[in-house]
This record gives structure tokens, sequence and C-alpha cells, in this order.
């Protein structure tokens, strides 16, 4: 897929799981856990020890089963790294245009982090496909609402205060997806190694976005 398809596929699914384990064994449990309860957009960021191999590795594993992105992307140099081992999508929780302009050299999404309106506006007008707004639960959902009265043609995508129940109301609220990472894939869940939670948490962060539509 290029970017474009890439992108429409990410809005599609509306869930974009953010993966900060430490335990790198465990990524692949982990990865199936969520794939079986319904999320299919799988962010491996940075902070997972051996990031880029695991992205490798995971995307040979799962191949079209999920659609694997980096997140926690810094700077260019990563994010080219990350591509390479197989990143269909760029995640950063800042906005810097090289991140931008390296990801859409590979043809794929970028995602780059913001906050405030004009932050926001910059990052769209420097290509970003989606804007990751964050920390979101700062803002709130009446701020997607507020952003989005004048400047209807942003994509925008929340990563925190994303809920197993409220993912859907982030969606009403405008959002064209959403990025949740500890309520899906909370410590205890993956320390007792109880995937089938994990599981039952994806089942209803996606019933929560189905239920209103």
């Amino acid at each position: 897929m290029n970017r474009q398809e890439l992108t429409d596929e990410v809005i599609k699914r509306k869930a974009v799981a953010v993966l900060r384990i430490k335990d790198e064994n465990k990524l692949k449990n982990v990865i199936q856990a969520i794939y079986d309860g319904g999320i299919t957009c799988i962010e491996i960021t940075m902070t997972v020890p051996n990031a880029i191999l695991l992205i490798e590795k995971m995307s040979e594993e799962f191949k079209e089963k999920v659609i694997i992105g980096v997140g926690t992307i810094l700077e260019a140099t990563t994010a080219e790294s990350a591509i390479k081992a197989g990143a269909k999508y760029v995640v950063s929780p800042i906005y810097k245009k090289e991140i931008i302009d390296i990801a859409h050299k590979f043809d794929v999404p970028a995602m780059t982090g913001c906050f405030s309106p004009t932050e926001i506006q910059t990052a769209y007008e420097a290509g970003a496909d989606i804007i990751k707004v964050f920390p979101a639960d700062v803002l709130g959902m009446n701020f997607f609402k507020g952003i989005l009265a004048p400047m209807p043609h942003l994509k925008l995508m929340p990563t925190g205060g994303v809920t197993l129940t409220n993912a859907g109301e982030w969606i009403k609220a405008g959002a064209v997806a959403v990025g949740v990472g500890s309520a899906l894939t909370d410590k205890k869940s993956i320390e007792s190694n109880d995937y089938k939670k994990i599981t039952e948490n994806a089942i209803s962060i996606m019933d929560s976005i189905k239920n209103i539509f």
C-alpha cells in the first residue's frame, strides 16, 4: 500500500495499539492478543528494547494481519531505520518537519505529535497525514470539537486519555482514530501473562467504537 492507502486503512480501522513493553520476549504474544481482540494497527514504540529488530520480526511474523508502525520517533534517522525494517507508518510525540519528510520519502504516513492549534495547523501544512494530539487527556474531547469547528480539514488522533470505554466518544468528538496504550496493555496483565485479558480489553475498545455508528 502507498502512503494514502495506509492512511485510509488506519482511519478505517479506527484504533492504534501503542506498545511500550519492557520485556521484548512477550511482544509477539501481546500483538497476537490484541489482534484476537480486533485491533489490527500496532505501533511499536522506540522505548521497547531492540525496537527496530522487533519491527522487522513482527512485520514478517504477522504479515498482512496487522499494520505495524513505529512510535516515539524523535528524529529522522531512527524513522528511516524503522521504515527499512518494515514500519508502515511513523508516529512522533513531537512536531519535526524532518520526520514528516523522511516518512514521505519512503511513501509512508507521518503522524506528528502536536498540542496547540498553531502547531497542529503547522504540521498539517508540512504534510502530516494524521495529527497525533498529545497528551490528549490534558486537552479533552471538547478541544477536538473546538479545533475542528474552524478547521474541519484536520485529521486528529488522540493519544493519552483513551480508555476501554471512551474510544467511541473520541471518534464522536471528531477524531479519525484513537491511539491507546496503557488502558489496553496494562502492566499487570503483561507481567502475569494474562493475554486473555488483553484480548478482552481490545474487544472493549472496538465495541466502544462500533457502538457510536
